[in-house]
């Protein structure tokens, strides 16, 4: 009777060794692929393009200072009508150019009374060669007397990004997944799936570097593209 007790208590420590080893061995495997799957890179990816303005804006602004408000507004008349033949001339259509702000200022200076005309006038196009032509033949302005004031500069932006988003993100993916076999080639690895990604700003600059606004010098329509996306790896 108490051999028979004595066996089954053995058999059962057994199975209850054998199912702590087992259960052992199982969580010991359980947290390896745990680390191996937790296991990642984060790499960034860079995608570039060069690309070319498709609108053309030029904010122009001229003034007049003269005793009374009709001596100065008849010669800001003048100056309008000399930058609507300027652009005519050039193949540009009338709709082409349109006010976009007028204002008057009093000054009083030793008791003498002055008032000063101020108006822009804004070129808006999709033809970036006419413009670029318009810019190179500015001075023809100031030799018809209109004097062109600070911030009379032509502005380019290309307004085409989301057409290219797509493939630059996926050139920038690839970039990154590149840097991530190269990193994972070091480190004895492979590279697996994307854990995570994130999507940078897409910025637009003067393809040549920086380039100013102001009287005198403009913009530039040759841009470049730029997104850089941050990703992370799993590595295997």
């Amino acid at each position: 009777m108490l051999g028979s007790a004595t066996g089954r208590w053995l058999a059962s420590s057994t199975i209850l060794a054998i199912g702590i080893v087992i259960g052992g061995f199982a969580l010991g495997d359980g947290i390896k692929r745990a680390q191996r799957a937790d296991r990642a890179v984060t790499v960034k990816g860079l995608a570039e393009r060069n690309v070319t303005a498709d609108l053309a804006t030029w904010t122009i602004s001229y003034s007049a200072n003269a005793p009374d408000v009709a001596t100065a507004q008849a010669s800001v008349d003048r100056d309008t009508a000399q930058i609507r033949a300027f652009f005519r001339e050039l193949g540009f259509p009338a709709e082409a150019l349109q006010p976009t702000g007028v204002n008057v200022n009093q000054m009083k200076d030793n008791g003498i009374v002055s008032f000063t005309v101020r108006q822009r006038v804004s070129l808006r196009t999709t033809d970036i060669k006419r413009a670029e032509n318009a810019v190179r033949r500015q001075f023809d302005l100031v030799r018809r007397g209109v004097i062109l004031e600070e911030g009379s500069g032509m502005a380019y932006a290309f307004t085409k990004l989301n057409d290219i988003k797509p493939q630059m993100v996926a050139t920038a993916t690839q970039d990154a997944r590149a840097a991530a076999e190269q990193f994972a080639k070091d480190s004895g690895a492979e590279v697996g799936a994307i854990k995570s990604a994130a999507q940078g700003y897409f910025s637009i600059e003067s393809r040549d570097g920086d380039s100013g606004g102001g009287w005198g010098q403009s913009d530039t329509p040759y841009k470049k593209v730029r997104v850089v996306t941050t990703i992370d790896f799993y590595l295997k």
